[in-house]
């Protein structure tokens, strides 16, 4: 980005060993971090989250999961990001937020944000999501200075991990949230490294719509798989939204030894979105589906499905 370089040099470090160290975050990737740094004997003077608020139809309202956790340690909560340089912290750590960071507020604390990245790859609101609809083999978590412009500060250090063929987004972000708070909290405890400026050629994670995670049958069955293990990938089946919870891709061609069930060589010569018994035709190979959730109803096996769906010869997905 432009005049990325000029925005630091006023901005404070952050000491090599903090002891007073304030935090904001708010989903539930960021609980594992805030509990590192309370078990690990820092000083948390406030804990900055999000509102609470309703978080089910029927439900009152609730504190953020960070929230929830500063409370169960008997740390003080604020929903104002102001306090993050009010409280005489030596630092502020940032995880999941959600919300930017006031430019006078970087010039007041030196803040530093762990990342689900392996920045600068994937800057941005939705890192792990968008590194498994890429097809990348890895990611990782950075621990970066914090500055006004989007994840751009200088990185503190990486830790890589690769991306199985099965692994989910979900379970990437628990694995990289573990893993991140671990280590931060090692390091504010050992010592900070200096920090280098990010190398190599920035991409961007925006954050998913629906249309980014609704299914094109058309696409090749490692395509659609990947959408699936991201999660809330949907579709439709007589003009409702169909939702495909788990599922898996079974790339062989009929007469190929696979796993695949029997009603994948009727799905490879049929139309994308057809389905035969649980599978599900594409541009190529098959998807064989396993949990599943149609309109107005909750997971539900796909056999389970199946058999009490009592759909007609030839039923399409849209």
């Amino acid at each position: 980005m432009d005049s990325e370089a000029p925005q630091t040099r006023h901005l404070p470090s952050v000491p090599p060993r903090p002891r007073r160290v304030a935090f904001a975050g708010t989903p539930d990737d960021a609980v594992p971090t805030l509990r590192a740094l309370a078990e690990a004997g820092f000083e948390i003077p406030v804990v900055v989250t999000g509102a609470p608020r309703r978080r089910s139809r029927r439900g009152s309202d609730a504190p953020s999961p960070v929230g929830a956790a500063a409370a169960d340690l008997g740390l003080t909560v604020s929903h104002d990001p102001a306090d993050l340089a009010g409280r005489g912290a030596d630092c502020a750590v940032v995880v999941a937020f959600g919300q930017l960071i006031a430019a006078e507020l970087l010039a007041a604390t030196p803040m530093l944000n762990l990342h689900f990245s392996l920045l600068p790859r994937w800057r941005g609101a939705a890192p792990v999501e968008r590194a498994v609809l890429a097809g990348d083999s890895r990611t990782g978590v950075s621990l970066m200075a914090l500055e006004p412009t989007l994840d751009t500060g200088p990185v503190f250090w990486q830790h890589e991990v690769p991306i199985g063929p099965a692994d989910t987004a979900e379970g990437l972000r628990e694995l990289l949230a573990s893993e991140g708070a671990t280590r931060l909290a090692a390091s504010l405890a050992e010592g900070l490294p200096a920090p280098r400026p990010q190398s190599g050629t920035p991409t961007y994670a925006r954050k998913l719509l629906p249309e980014d995670r609704r299914i094109d049958w058309s696409q090749r069955a490692a395509v659609i798989d990947r959408q699936i293990r991201v999660g809330g990938a949907w579709t439709t089946l007589e003009g409702q939204r169909f939702v495909v919870r788990t599922g898996r891709p079974a790339d062989s061609p009929p007469g190929a030894a696979s796993d695949a069930p029997p009603e994948s060589a009727a799905a490879h010569d049929a139309a994308p979105g057809t389905l035969a018994g649980d599978v599900v035709a594409t541009g190529r190979g098959v998807i064989v589906l396993e949990v599943v959730q149609p309109a107005g109803r909750g997971a539900i096996d796909a056999h389970a499905w199946l058999h009490g769906a009592r759909l007609p010869d030839g039923a399409r997905f849209g």
